[in-house]
């Protein structure tokens, strides 16, 4: 009987401390850890000098991270010279291996990866990524990077020039092991010059004439298409648009664990970025926004959307495939970029992305190309004075 209340009161007690310690980050913060030890890997001049940085040639692979055992990186920093306008950071590829894989889990140009679209820069702030002042130049992740048998972080220069400055850091959590269920980060790039779909033309909102229907997702934008187990946890979303019309009318649609409809449907691109009715305004907040906007006639010109899924993530058993339309039913012609992120059991080698040329931005659509769209309208209806244009 003794040994039965003694373990009633032992239980007891483990309840009233559990119900004494608040559930939130800050709260977990005062929790005190067993096992863990503090790390960095940086580019500190190992002279004592003040050159805190590598030099990565034309066209060189340079790792920057390579340690052995288990571990969590829970935070990045980046920046470089020269600036965005002379190094294209679209053209700076960042590859990381987990576990001694061969094949990395993570694919991206640098740029892209840290919410900075088509090699420009600008500030970004949301809670896993930031793009800091000024104008963006300090590139910062917080998202956890677990490894159980060592990790590498590759950074390749296809810019056709040196970076003369990059300059890091990399914090990590040493580890005798991972907790249970430790996911592994996965990261990929992609990019579609996404065409209309449609033999109707580029017919959004009907200016065309009726609408049609798409109700299979044939020719969507992929964000990611993943095999395992996990659960995905957001995205960069980069779309050039070369009309005035709305590029938004396109549904997210989501394919989980093999279903052949979509699990998850929703009713337009601006719904599933968590705002509504066609915004064009700068708004940033710690899980979702729009850091970089078109300036330009309408929504002509280049937007970037962004969401995290931090208290919402997708979760998944045995596949997850993310699509979007470009335009209700794929009618509209787009410049799309994106990099998708989420988490799986085990850390798997993620599709190779597109390639220098193929990721090359298309330029920007500027008021003398409408000039020279309306003087050749002009001339198929003879010049007629009297021409208007609506």
């Amino acid at each position: 009987m003794k040994r039965r209340i003694a373990t009633v009161l032992l239980c007891l007690g483990a309840l009233c401390a559990q119900a004494q310690t608040p559930a939130s980050d800050l709260a977990a913060l005062s929790q005190i850890q067993q096992g863990m030890t503090s790390k960095r890997v940086s580019s500190f001049d190992k002279t004592g000098g003040n050159d805190d940085f590598l030099r990565i040639e034309k066209d060189e692979k340079k790792i920057v991270f390579d340690v052995k055992g288990a571990g969590i990186i829970n935070h990045i920093w980046i920046t470089m010279a020269p600036e965005p306008g002379a190094l294209n950071r679209n053209d700076i590829i960042i590859r990381m291996y987990w576990d001694g894989k061969a094949e990395p889990s993570v694919v991206s140009p640098i740029g892209p990866f840290f919410g900075q679209g088509w090699g420009e820069s600008y500030e970004f702030n949301s809670l896993p990524l930031i793009a800091g002042p000024d104008r963006g130049k300090g590139l910062v992740s917080y998202f956890s990077m677990p490894f159980a048998n060592g990790a590498k972080i590759e950074i390749e220069n296809q810019t056709g020039r040196p970076i003369d400055n990059f300059y890091y850091y990399v914090d990590y959590v040493a580890m005798n092991k991972l907790p249970a269920n430790a996911g592994r980060f996965h990261s990929w790039y992609n990019k579609q010059l996404a065409g209309s779909a449609g033999e109707g033309g580029e017919n959004e909102w009907g200016i065309l004439g009726k609408t049609g229907y798409n109700t299979t997702g044939k020719d969507n934008y992929l964000f990611a298409d993943i095999k395992g187990k996990g659960h995905f946890v957001g995205v960069n979303y980069y779309v050039h648009c070369p009309t005035p019309v709305w590029y938004g009318e396109g549904d997210d649609m989501i394919y989980i664990d093999g279903s052949p409809s979509p699990t998850l449907h929703g009713t337009g691109t601006e719904d599933y970025f968590n705002t509504a009715f066609c915004p064009k305004n700068i708004f940033q907040h710690a899980y979702y926004g729009y850091p970089r906007v078109n300036n330009d006639m309408g929504w002509l010109g280049r937007t970037h959307l962004y969401r995290f899924h931090i208290t919402d993530p997708l979760y998944f058993d045995k596949s997850f495939k993310f699509t979007i339309e470009h335009g209700h039913n794929n009618v509209l012609t787009l410049d799309l970029a994106s990099v998708a992120y989420w988490y799986q059991s085990e850390a798997t080698a993620v599709p190779p992305i597109p390639g220098k040329e193929a990721r090359a931005p298309k330029p920007l659509i500027n008021i003398g190309d409408f000039h020279r769209w309306r003087n050749e309208w002009r001339k198929s209806k003879g010049n007629d004075p009297q021409l208007w244009g609506n």
